[in-house]
This record gives C-alpha cells, sequence and structure tokens, in this order.
C-alpha cells in the first residue's frame, strides 16, 4: 500500500470529499512543540503499487495540527495554525497567492477545524484558549464564539444531519452540544474522568456521538439519553487521540492512539474491536475514512509517515 513521507511529524490526514484520490495533511515540526509546519496536499495514484504523488504544500511558522476540506469549494483546504491563526488555501492559485486569508482571533494553538456539512457556508475552529469559533469564508471576522469550555478544546465536530448542531470536546473531562441558535450549550456530557481529546458524530443517527480521552477509553453515547454511554470501547493502551465514524457503515468506528495503533471498532457487539493496526513507529495522531471510496482509510503520526490502505488489508503491504 502506499506511503508518504512527511518532513514533519503528522498531525491529521482528511480525504477530500470531491475527488477520491485526493487528500490533506498537516503537519508540525518537532512533534509540534517548536518550529514550522506544512500542509501537504496528496494524489494517490490509481495503480496502488505507485508512490503517492504531492500537488501541492505550504508552509507556515508554526505548527499545523488539523486540516478540513471545504466543503462548497472543491480546491479550498483550511489549516488549524498553531499560532492561533485559521488560514484559508485555495489550491487553484499560485503559491504567491496563498493564503487567501488568514484569521486570527484565538489567543493560543488553533487544535481542529471543521466544515459545516450540511450548510456548506461555515466552519468552526477550536483553540487551546477555550474556545470555540464560527467562520464563514466572506467574513474578516469571526461570526461568534462559544466559550463556556473550562480548558483546551481539542476538537469541534458538526453534526452531519443537521446544519446548526455540532459538539465540542475538551481537556475539562466534558463534550458539550451546541446549537449557534442558542445562547449557550444546550447540554453538557461528563464524558470521561479524563481529558476528552476528541469526539465524533455517528453519520447515520444524529442523536450519537463517540467521544475518545487520554483515559485510553471510547465511549458512545445517544444524546436522548446521556446518563450512561451506549458503549464503552477498551483496548488501547495509552491515550485515545482521534475518532471517526464510517461514512458507510452505521455500527463501525476508526480511533487512533499514542499507542501507536490505529483500531476500528463495531460499537454494538460484544467484541467491539475488529482490527488493529500497528503499522506506525510513533504516536499515530491522525485517521480518517473516504467518504467516497468505501473501506478506504488513511493515517498520519509523530513516524513523518502517511499511510493509505484499505479496510482489511496490511497498511505495510508492498
Amino acid at each position: 500500500m502506499p506511503v508518504f513521507k512527511t518532513p514533519f511529524n503528522g498531525y491529521s490526514v482528511k480525504f477530500s470529499p470531491f475527488y477520491e484520490n485526493r487528500l490533506a495533511v498537516a503537519t508540525a515540526q518537532n512533534f509540534g512543540i517548536l518550529g514550522n509546519g506544512r500542509l501537504h496536499v496528496l494524489v494517490l495514484s490509481p495503480d496502488p503499487s505507485l508512490p503517492i504523488a504531492e500537488l501541492a504544500s505550504y508552509d507556515t511558522a508554526d505548527g499545523v495540527y488539523d486540516v478540513a476540506w471545504s466543503e462548497s469549494h472543491d480546491s479550498i483546504v483550511i489549516a488549524a495554525v498553531a499560532d492561533g491563526s485559521v488560514k484559508l488555501y485555495d489550491l487553484a492559485l499560485p503559491p504567491t497567492s496563498n493564503p487567501i486569508r488568514s484569521f486570527q482571533e484565538h489567543t493560543r494553538e488553533v487544535h481542529s477545524a471543521d466544515y459545516n456539512p450540511v450548510r456548506r457556508d461555515s466552519f468552526l475552529s477550536s483553540s487551546w484558549d477555550d474556545t470555540v469559533k464560527l467562520w464563514t469564508l466572506d467574513r474578516p471576522t469571526s461570526v461568534r464564539t462559544f466559550k463556556e469550555h473550562a480548558y483546551c478544546v481539542y476538537s469541534a465536530v458538526w453534526n452531519p444531519r443537521h446544519a446548526d448542531v455540532f459538539a465540542s470536546a475538551s481537556g475539562d473531562c466534558t463534550v458539550r452540544i451546541w446549537d449557534v441558535r442558542e445562547p449557550g450549550s444546550t447540554m453538557i456530557l461528563p464524558a470521561h474522568d479524563y481529558e476528552v481529546l476528541s469526539c465524533d458524530w455517528n453519520k447515520y443517527d444524529e442523536c450519537v456521538i463517540a467521544t475518545a480521552s487520554v483515559d485510553k477509553s471510547l465511549k458512545v453515547w445517544d444524546v436522548r439519553n446521556y446518563r450512561v454511554p451506549v458503549s464503552v470501547l477498551n483496548g488501547h493502551g495509552y491515550a485515545v487521540r482521534k475518532v471517526k465514524f464510517s461514512p458507510h457503515v452505521r455500527n463501525l468506528l476508526v480511533s487512533c492512539s499514542y499507542d501507536m495503533t490505529v483500531c476500528v471498532w463495531d460499537f454494538m457487539v460484544e467484541d467491539a474491536l475488529v482490527s488493529r493496526y500497528d503499522h506506525h513507529t510513533e504516536f499515530a495522531v491522525g485517521v480518517d475514512m473516504s467518504v467516497l471510496v468505501e473501506g478506504l482509510m488513511a493515517s498520519t503520526g509523530w513516524d513523518e509517515l502517511v499511510y493509505v490502505w484499505p479496510h482489511g488489508t496490511d497498511p505495510r503491504a508492498p
């Protein structure tokens, strides 16, 4: 399966919602502690034996922690940057014209970016300054700031069915559900006893959400009855860095961890662990599943490698 070597440590990987052979990768130098960053846009060959090609790359003065594709423009990507900025890049324009925008409002590192898949006109950023911000492409300043969390907000994710609803995961051990039409959060999930690093909505049931924590576990919740989780998934040896629901299979989700593995789970069966991939040799911190190609997965980590492989195969296979 194809592998791409990045100069810096991988932080996030996202498949394009428009092109099945395109993905973006966020990277940061020196494990994101100090130094530059680079955003890569990669192209997969139709022949899996051929290497992954680089379509474009953009250098930043600070690490890039996350990347999101626009849902309305096939050439626009959004970078969450460690200097507190949110930068927009347009692949259709020459490198000298990029970034096309740089929003500088967060006072600390921006850790996540997510584009609204329903309305397709706005996106979220979450930051270590304890806030989430809502943006549109055409406004020079944020539309709104959501400030209730007591610590870093590591992830903010739109609901796939409801254009105004999103969830945020924080180091304050909670996940909050928000409706942008309401003045404050509409629900607080006391999700874990330790920091919550990631969350994601189920793509087939808009009331189901998964959370990933420093406590090494993943939990699946139904927001209609959130006193107890639907499922608790144990199997990672260290903090779980990211969780993503499958775009194609209702009960399937994927996670990656500081234990260097990527795991696939079926949260509705007792023996929930479906697959464990141990191809990374450092912290596995970025994972995604393709919307356009069922079963196609990608991961990246601090070993400076990006792997792309079909679920059920060996990512390291030639």
